[in-house]
């Protein structure tokens, strides 16, 4: 099962606003430390995505070249 980028932008949020409600230091710590965590996840799943998609658009110009003299 794959999770979406999006739904690890939405923990990065939550978190961001769970870090600016915090009362205690720790629990702020806490909180930007999952949001790093979030944000790291949200970015590879973004940069794997777009390698897919190129490498796929890659095949498909490989498996159907279009004549150059057309």
């Amino acid at each position: 099962m794959s999770v979406s980028a999006n739904f690890y932008l939405a923990q990065v949020e939550s978190c961001a606003k769970s870090a600016r409600d915090a009362k205690l230091d720790n629990e702020r710590d806490r909180y930007l430390r999952s949001q790093d965590a979030w944000q790291a996840l949200a970015d590879k799943e973004i940069r794997v995505r777009a390698a897919r998609a190129e490498r796929d658009a890659e095949k498909m110009v490989q498996d159907d070249p279009v004549p150059l003299d057309q």
